[in-house]
């Protein structure tokens, strides 16, 4: 069921269920265009081999590459001088005398002869180190005038080409083999620092200079009460001495309770941004990881880091991940998070008054969690942050309107009328889908009529446009939703219909849109009786029209069962008496969760026994109404198959044509409550003296 007072009776196919095709977004492109994308991208994909150093295919097309490069700088080294013509002593003295030589250069034992002859190729020769050069010449008959013709340069064996030459053997080969090897390490160096630094925090900080993602509580509607008691949070860290000077601690943690979306994560945040303090956010799965002692590792990391950045805040998303009781069963035992579970224990015992470090935390099942980290001293301040109420969901809609140009018919009190049990994140859905909505049809502001849609939307899903009901299906569907509506608009303690539909959307091919005029806290047996009879006048009407049912109240059934159910076993309202069945433990705040029973087999069967007689009393009760306005039931359902959609003036306005008055207790009530300063004054029953321990709320989805 959708959340609180926000009743939606669908229809889902006329067909059997294992037909329904899955919902496919609204698409302008044709059809064939978009059958053809995935399989040209496909085609481009298997084209293009990724590129990087993970590839294996890709690192051995590197390779070879970089092989033939070395090869071939090598090559270049070696061979790009001409081999020298080996000389005896003997006829460089001959070369001499003949008047042939131009110069030689010595280098240690070697001699290099250039010729006078530039085309001639050089020559070396090996000379006697014991001696000089123009001695050895000397000794072998070459005159003095001979060696004044020569010039001979004697060269010390220094210089880069020298040492290049000397160690390019080896030096090259050397140098390919590092190259290969730091190549291929390129590919796992990610995963050798993650082994290096496993025990790291992985805690994201948002600077408070940071402009962009900076957040006050302005930019949090709602939650007035959460924001009261995080005021204190932020005066602490504005002025801790405040505090210090006279004695006082303030809370080292604060937990944050609430159903999905209700901003808990947003609130943490503005308390930083208010603060004008680091904020380290982090989530519960991210202390755990395959080896062990990391989790603990991190959580002392975490905290370290925290402190020399006092003060500061740290913020743990879905705590209830690793902060589970320990040794319950609950979620399974796993060593390695109790011991990140102990840890966290520890640290948070351990901080000093002055630490200037608060811990906020966030979580939609508080009943799981340890009870050591919720005991004072640690997480000893408790945040419940409900569902926004009317005026709540008008401001709200507000904040996420603020940077969307709104034309003049925009009503958001109207918005926030229909959107009971809206969190604020279906609330920031339905104004970007109405932007969506604004932007596919070409406009340049958003309109109330887009709001309107995006409300459907968020609640069902997309139209669906190319889902054309047959004449008889469409007939069907309408005679199913007005047997709703025309039930919930006779019993007094229905809410009252808002809208009628026949077009499909999401797997409903159509729906009855209830809201109440006003938010309720708690529910009553007689709302819940209605509502069962409410929910099955789908099911009565096709049995009693058509005589034979379809696939239609199969979702009908299912909340009729559930809502009876809850009924006998959580809230006392049957003839088993005020005794609860069902426990708590392990449900989800806004959400269920089914646990095992802890009651015999004959309880079993008296629950089973209870749940069918409601089941049945509400389908006599939508028997009566509807064979006794048959004819509204008749005329209000042509007219719905011909016009697809009732607003609730203009059903209202058929109810009043076909004779059937609209029953309203909650109406009588408030004219009562506001004609009355003393509610006892209200009771039609005498008040007896009972002594309650505490009224326990149900949680919004739950209703």
């Amino acid at each position: 069921m959708k959340p609180e007072n926000k009743q939606l009776i669908s229809n889902p196919e006329t067909t059997k269920e294992e037909k329904v095709e899955p919902v496919k977004p609204i698409d302008n492109a044709p059809k064939e265009e978009e059958d053809k994308e995935p399989v040209m991208s496909h085609k481009k994909r298997s084209k293009n081999l990724p590129i990087g150093p993970g590839n294996f295919w890709n690192n051995m097309l590197s390779t070879v590459m970089l092989l033939i490069l070395v090869t071939a700088l090598f090559s270049y080294l070696t061979d790009s001088k001409v081999e020298p013509e080996q000389l005896s002593v003997s006829e460089v003295v001959k070369q001499v005398q003949a008047g042939e030589v131009k110069e030689i250069i010595v280098r240690g034992s070697s001699l290099e002869i250039t010729y006078n002859d530039e085309t001639r190729n050089i020559g070396e020769a090996k000379r006697e180190t014991d001696a000089a050069v123009s001695e050895s010449l000397t000794n072998f008959g070459v005159t003095a005038e001979q060696l004044a013709t020569l010039k001979i340069d004697v060269q010390r064996e220094t210089g880069f080409g020298y040492w290049i030459g000397q160690f390019a053997p080896f030096l090259f080969p050397l140098l390919f083999l590092l190259l290969i090897i730091w190549f291929f390490t390129r590919s796992v160096k990610g995963a050798g620092m993650q082994a290096l630094n496993f025990g790291s925090s992985k805690a994201r900080m948002i600077d408070p200079n940071d402009g962009s993602k900076k957040v006050t509580f302005k930019d949090v509607a709602g939650a007035k009460e959460a924001k009261q008691e995080l005021e204190e949070i932020v005066d602490f860290l504005k002025n801790p001495k405040k505090f210090l000077d006279i004695g006082a601690e303030i809370p080292k943690g604060v937990m944050m309770m609430g159903a999905p979306g209700t901003g808990k994560t947003l609130l943490a945040r503005a308390v930083a941004g208010e603060a004008g303090v680091p904020f380290f956010s982090i989530s519960g799965s991210e202390f755990v990881e395959m080896f062990v002692g990391v989790g603990a590792s991190r959580v002392r990391d975490l905290f370290s880091t925290a402190k020399k950045s006092a003060p500061s805040i740290i913020f743990v998303d879905e705590i209830d991940a690793v902060g589970r009781a320990r040794g319950s069963g609950i979620g399974g035992g796993n060593d390695e998070r109790e011991q990140t579970l102990n840890q966290i224990l520890v640290e948070m015992d351990g901080f000093e008054p002055n630490a200037k470090v608060i811990v906020m935390a966030a979580t939609n099942r508080p009943d799981v969690l340890d009870p050591a980290l919720l005991r004072p001293g640690r997480f000893d301040r408790r945040v419940t942050i409900d569902l926004p109420d009317r005026k709540d969901r008008e401001e709200i809609l507000k904040v996420h309107s603020r940077k969307k140009p709104l034309q003049d018919d925009i009503n958001l009190e109207i918005i926030s009328q229909r959107t009971p049990g809206f969190s604020g994140a279906d609330l920031a859905s339905l104004m970007n889908e109405a932007a969506i909505l604004a932007a596919r049809e070409k406009r340049t502001k958003v309109g109330q009529f887009d709001l309107i849609r995006s409300i459907e939307k968020v609640m069902l899903g997309p139209e669906r446009k190319s889902h054309v009901l047959s004449p008889r299906e469409k007939l069907v569907t309408a005679y199913h939703e007005v047997g709703h509506a025309l039930v919930a608009s006779v019993l007094p303690y229905a809410d009252p219909v808002q809208k009628i539909s026949v077009i499909s959307r999401g797997r409903a091919a159509g729906y009855t849109l209830k809201l109440p005029d006003e938010d309720r806290k708690m529910h009553t047996k007689k709302e819940f009786l209605d509502d069962i009879a409410m929910t099955l006048g789908g099911y009565v009407t096709e049995e009693m029209v058509f005589g034979d049912l379809s696939t239609g109240p199969s979702n009908d059934l299912q909340v009729v069962a559930n809502l009876a159910r809850d009924m006998v076993t959580k809230y006392g309202m049957s003839n088993l008496g005020p005794v609860a069945l069902e426990g708590t433990g392990g449900r989800t705040i806004g959400g269920g969760m089914s646990e095992n029973r802890g009651y015999s087999p004959e309880i079993a069967k008296a629950i089973d026994d209870e749940v069918s007689r409601m089941i049945q009393e509400g389908k006599e009760k939508a028997i009566a109404i509807l064979t006794k306005y048959r004819p509204a039931l008749d005329a209000i359902s042509k007219r719905l198959a011909e016009v697809e959609t009732l607003e609730r003036d203009e059903y209202e306005a058929l109810l009043k044509q076909e004779g059937v008055v609209v029953a309203d207790a909650f109406k009588k009530q408030r004219e009562a409550d506001l004609g009355s300063a003393d509610p006892s004054s209200l009771m039609s029953t005498t008040i007896r003296s009972v002594s309650y321990t505490h009224l326990t709320l149900p949680t919004n989805r739950e209703v």
